[in-house]
């Protein structure tokens, strides 16, 4: 069992979640090849100890959020489940932005009745300025319609994602901000000077895309860690996010349930100082 735990709004999770974008099919759009497996996987997440689900109803769009009712509940006391609004998918599965009033309105009650949710733990707002990471652009209206949705009970925490500094400063000026997440690994450390801001605030710090995503991570170095410590490179990728910041959550994503467990494992590597500066 993972003991390791983090704040995430006000709620501790453990620091190695799940993301259930890979619950749809490929590019995570339309429906997977096996729902049944799907849902096994979301079980299994559950039953291992994970207690942070990342979602969107964009997702599919809305098979994964499906999925996750279908599996999981009512759901357990203690599992927080956070999702995203801010895109929506175009006929083809093109990701596009959807940040008007109306859209971001119709998007958090699309979560909440797919998900079969009175509230929704957390939502984060994900920017959509670049389809290449995050741009500079004014996020305040569409969060000041979150913090609207917030006031009247449909969101507890408001979170920020695919988001520069400049842009969580302008958020917190709107509300508060629970988390941020962004795309960080091994091989992608642009936001390394965010976190350390972020765990002095005592803020999460939420990496997607951790084992590299649509391009999983490889490099010598990484094999060659993995096989002095007798683990794959994939588990040392893990090993070393957690090892990073206290306040740095990770969510990969997998449709497969051997994956599922070999990722958790993870959470028992220790990275011994020596091999730890390898991977600097």
């Amino acid at each position: 069992m993972m003991t390791d735990e983090f704040t995430l709004g006000d709620r501790k999770v453990r620091r190695l979640g799940y993301g259930a974008m890979q619950l749809a099919g490929p590019g995570a759009f339309g429906p997977p090849h096996d729902p049944d497996s799907a849902r096994a996987v979301l079980r299994e997440a559950v039953a291992c100890g994970v207690n942070h689900i990342d979602t969107s109803d964009f997702y599919g769009p809305h098979i994964v959020n499906r999925l996750i009712r279908e599996a999981l509940y009512p759901y357990p006391a203690d599992l927080v489940i956070v999702t995203k609004v801010g895109a929506r998918r175009g006929d083809r599965g093109a990701w596009l932005p959807a940040v008007s009033r109306d859209e971001l309105i119709a998007a958090v009650h699309d979560n909440l009745r797919n998900l079969g949710l009175d509230a929704l733990e957390v939502v984060n707002f994900r920017a959509m300025f670049s389809a290449h990471g995050p741009a500079e652009g004014s996020i305040e209206a569409p969060l000041a319609v979150l913090a609207e949705l917030q006031q009247q009970g449909l969101i507890r925490h408001i979170g920020l994602s695919n988001v520069t500094p400049a842009q969580i400063a302008e958020g917190r000026r709107i509300c508060a901000i629970a988390c941020v997440q962004n795309h960080y690994n091994l091989a992608h450390r642009s936001d390394d000077a965010l976190i350390d801001d972020l765990a002095r605030d005592g803020v999460a710090y939420v990496a997607f895309f951790p084992l590299g995503g649509f391009s999983p991570l490889q490099s010598a170095t990484l094999t060659e860690v993995a096989q002095r410590l007798g683990a794959t490179p994939m588990q040392i990728a893990l090993a070393w996010l957690l090892r990073r910041s206290p306040n740095l959550l990770a969510i990969p994503g997998t449709s497969s349930l051997a994956h599922l467990r070999e990722n958790l494992a993870a959470s028992e590597l220790d990275l011994p100082d020596d091999l730890e500066i390898l991977l600097r």
